[in-house]
């Protein structure tokens, strides 16, 4: 697949996709990646490093654009180079205001398969934006940039012809996310799956916990999985509302490592900023856990039975078998509690099973899981 990945600044997609490509490599294959940003310094050697936004948007969009032409020439023909990675940007939020990052006759040139949007925690981008660049940017501006990011790299996909082939893939604290994007890039014709669960009223409940980390780690072994909960915003926002409860300024952050530059040292997010973007964290997650959604082959949930006996069926567990459902989703649902479930469930779902383990011999005897092997 030639494909294209965008994502706000402070999303260090440079080791992000480095992983991508090695992990591939550790499989016999191969994946070249090409980062713009630092090809543009290396185009020119005599901009300052973190400074290349600062340049007058003329000569910025000519140094992009002969990277791209590099890029092209490189890549040519496409037949003969399979599996490409372009890491770029589709927006930029800085001092010339908002302003576009790709030009359309390059794009088309470069024949992309795929646009995929790289997100990550709010507070993880803020942290990384401001740790390399100087700038006084606040949690809200990076939630709007990365609104715009998605939006901007969605209807270039569709400019494109690939809107069908238009992602947006956590980047997360998780290996599995690699993985995602690896078999996005290398194995498209893979199943695509979304899985629910419930999440934040269930954070003190241990068991069922264990329950759910189970059932989303055998879902990311068979299938390209879509996982809602690589992205945590409502867990920092739960964090602010107890922490301005009990008169705290301040939330210590553990930083993401895993493929990250960001070292092993926590740091600190203002809580009245986090309380700030309280309505942004909601409105995203609804609006991007339906894009996940729409993105997949089919949704498969898991409803656990909770210590008081009584079903695990959150209210955003029900929106989204509802949402799959209506846009033609294949909806499974693994039910594991011993009361039965009610007509809204089976009357909507494809297939319901009493555990983890049958639904994956069910997939399994339908041929929807990869085999294993090379690439898998």
């Amino acid at each position: 697949m030639r494909v294209v990945v965008t994502g706000q600044i402070g999303m260090n997609k440079r080791p992000y996709l480095d992983a991508v490509a090695q992990s591939h490599g550790e499989q016999g294959g191969h994946i070249d990646v090409y980062h713009v940003g630092p090809m543009m310094y290396a185009e020119a050697p005599d901009i300052r490093a973190g400074r290349v936004l600062d340049l007058p948007l003329s000569r910025l969009t000519s140094l992009r654009r002969a990277v791209f032409k590099d890029i092209i020439a490189e890549t040519s023909p496409p037949e003969e180079h399979t599996d490409v990675i372009i890491n770029t940007h589709a927006t930029f939020r800085w001092r010339h205001g908002l302003f576009p990052a790709f030009d359309f006759d390059l794009m088309q040139k470069f024949q992309p398969d795929m646009l995929i949007c790289l997100v990550d925690n709010i507070e993880m981008v803020h942290h990384r934006l401001h740790a390399e660049h100087d700038i006084d940017a606040t949690l809200k501006d990076c939630m709007v940039w990365r609104e715009e990011e998605i939006l901007a790299t969605e209807l270039l996909a569709q400019a494109m012809g690939c809107l069908n082939r238009f992602c947006i893939v956590s980047r997360g604290r998780q290996k599995d996310t690699i993985e995602t994007c690896r078999r996005l890039v290398t194995r498209p014709d893979m199943k695509k799956v979304y899985p629910s669960f419930p999440m934040t009223h269930v954070v003190d409940m241990p068991e069922v916990l264990a329950e759910i980390d189970h059932f989303r780690a055998e879902l990311a072994k068979y299938f390209i999985s879509f996982d809602p909960g690589d992205v945590d915003e409502k867990l920092l926002l739960d964090r602010a509302m107890e922490a301005a409860r009990t008169g705290q300024d301040w939330l210590e952050i553990e930083p993401h490592t895993f493929g990250g530059r960001e070292g092993d040292e926590p740091f600190r997010v203002s809580v009245r900023e986090v309380l700030d973007i309280a309505g942004d964290i909601d409105g995203q997650i609804y609006m991007r856990d339906f894009k996940l959604i729409d993105q997949s082959d089919m949704i498969c949930s898991l409803i656990p039975e909770l210590p008081s006996g009584v079903p695990g069926l959150s209210s955003g567990v029900e929106r989204e078998l509802q949402h799959a459902w209506e846009h033609t989703k294949e909806v499974f649902v693994v039910w594991k509690p011993a009361k039965a479930p009610s007509p809204f469930i089976t009357e909507t779902a494809t297939k319901i099973f009493s555990s983890v383990d049958d639904a994956l011999t069910h997939f399994e005897s339908k041929g929807m899981m990869t085999p294993a092997g090379l690439f898998g």
